[in-house]
């Protein structure tokens, strides 16, 4: 379908290009030098000692706990309002995934209040996720976690470039994880980044990424090795060179496409402030946002089906952030769901609404957004 407004449209023209041409004329398309100035420049935004690329968020996410030290066994505590890669990351490991509720219906992430409930002598770590680019209340998080021994993973898909208390996401537990999927605020196309202060994670995820190999392709390209040892059992999670290049080219721009994607969700409040019943979360959020996506919940007795349809037939096009991972039936079947408990999550679930965001969106097209939402809403 020729969508009037898309719900999202990436930022790519001839430096991205550019970029691409280089890595193919070099011939070097496997993880090398680029990817190595990727990580570099990565680390150096966040703050952090290190930062590995790896094939994508999802990948990044297992790692991350391996590196943990999360194991068949253990319980991870994790939101139920994410994308479902957050928990099947979990579950990869061998772990059970224990669901928390979000905050409350204006912060939409989880909190110490809905984490400490569910720690139990099988917790392992707390994996958070900074949903939509909003950044979780992470002092008293990794305090809480501090007096239990848990790891913190840092599921910052939503989130480069955003921060709170002087913090980046990403840079506030032991592991953070990113995604370069083609919807994020940067491409690789696909990919995703570990970043750490920890130089055992380090050193681990460098081992995972890559067979659990003790010298890479590159190594023995320049005569650095000639031969390797296998010292762990690990995964092909390595990142190639032309997503590395796409990745830097992104980079540079990261910066000032959150603040046009912040200026744009301004506009959405503003147009939007006076439709009685409507909630637009994080209206006091106390961090500078990388404003992933516009969610909005809508008012109680709204059929979303019809608003959505609504929306299609004026040409804009919506999606729904998120289904709660608690009520999907693979994990109903493995008993992990679903939990009455998480009272906010379910009513956010059934509620929410995505709407379009992305940096080149024109005010204009906010403006038209708003005003078929409102029809919609009064059909």
């Amino acid at each position: 379908m020729n969508w009037k407004v898309p719900l999202f449209d990436p930022d790519l023209g001839p430096e991205e290009s550019d970029a691409l041409v280089e890595v193919i004329r070099s011939k070097w398309l496997t993880m090398g030098d680029r990817t190595q100035r990727f990580e570099e420049e990565f680390a150096a935004l966040l703050g952090c000692r290190h930062a590995l690329a790896v094939s994508s968020g999802t990948t990044a996410l297992h790692l991350g706990l391996l590196a943990a030290g999360v194991r068949p066994g253990n319980e991870v505590i994790c939101p139920s309002l994410t994308f479902v890669a957050t928990a099947n990351a979990i579950r990869y490991c061998g772990a059970r995934p224990v669901f928390a509720d979000i905050d409350s219906l204006d912060q939409w992430n989880v909190s110490r209040a809905t984490i400490e409930p569910r720690i139990t002598a099988k917790t392992k770590a707390i994996v958070v996720v900074h949903y939509g680019g909003y950044v979780c209340d992470m002092g008293p998080i990794v305090d809480l976690a501090k007096e239990h021994g848990l790891a913190v993973i840092e599921d910052a898909a939503h989130a480069p470039g955003a921060s709170r208390d002087g913090n980046c996401a990403g840079a506030w537990g032991d592991v953070g994880c990113f995604s370069f999927f083609s919807n994020k605020n940067m491409t690789t196309g696909e990919g995703g980044m570990v970043t750490t202060d920890r130089d055992d994670i380090a050193d681990s995820v460098k081992l995972l990424r890559s067979h659990g190999m003790t010298s890479l392709t590159l190594d023995r390209h320049k005569g650095h090795a000639f031969s390797y040892d296998v010292v762990r059992l690990g995964y092909n999670y390595r990142m190639g060179e032309l997503n590395a290049a796409l990745g830097l080219a992104q980079l540079g721009h990261l910066s000032e496409r959150n603040a046009r994607r912040g200026r744009l969700v301004a506009r959405y409040r503003d147009r939007l402030a006076d439709l009685n019943g409507l909630r637009i979360p994080f209206h006091d959020h106390g961090g500078e946002s990388a404003y992933h996506i516009m969610p909005v919940m809508l008012p109680d007795g709204v059929d979303r089906a019809q608003v959505m349809e609504a929306l299609k037939q004026a040409g804009i096009q919506s999606s729904i952030h998120y289904r709660p991972v608690d009520t999907f039936t693979d994990f109903r079947d493995a008993g992990l769901g679903p939990c009455e408990y998480l009272r906010h999550t379910h009513r956010v679930g059934d509620g929410v609404v995505t709407l379009p965001l992305f940096p080149s969106m024109g005010e204009d097209s906010v403006d038209v957004v708003c005003a078929a939402l409102r029809n919609a809403l009064v059909l």
